[in-house]
């Protein structure tokens, strides 16, 4: 009985998110490299149904997944990027606010990459 009350909540929490989910933002899924996707969603998926989830959808590249997680999000699309594509643009321990002066982003939830670090144009950014 508790296993069904358990199965009937996680039902009702994804259905939750499939209806509050909206389509990444373009650099948040073109700037993933394909071999750092994880799969979001299942065999023969479509790109609408993949969307409706809140996930990426690309088929250009075979052997990995079609429809996967984007990129986190950041406070510009200009800063939305892999942490390995950062370029440093700061000294450690740089403040978000002297790493703003310089026109540059900061996130700090990654240890041992660049915190502050150059952004990137997103007239390269497609579906």
């Amino acid at each position: 009985m508790a296993g069904t009350r358990l199965l009937a909540a996680v039902l009702v929490l994804g259905l939750c998110m499939l209806a509050g989910a909206e389509k990444p933002s373009p650099c948040r899924c073109s700037r993933m490299s394909p071999q750092s996707r994880k799969n979001c969603g299942f065999p023969g998926i479509t790109s609408d149904q993949c969307f409706d989830m809140g996930c990426c959808f690309d088929t250009s590249v075979v052997g990995v997944p079609w429809c996967f997680d984007p990129l986190p999000n950041q406070e510009s699309e200009e800063c939305v990027m892999e942490v390995s594509a950062r370029e440093n643009c700061g000294y450690p321990g740089i403040s978000p606010q002297e790493c703003a002066s310089r026109k540059c982003c900061f996130s700090d939830a990654v240890p041992q990459v660049p915190w502050c670090f150059f952004p990137q144009p997103v007239q390269d950014c497609h579906y």
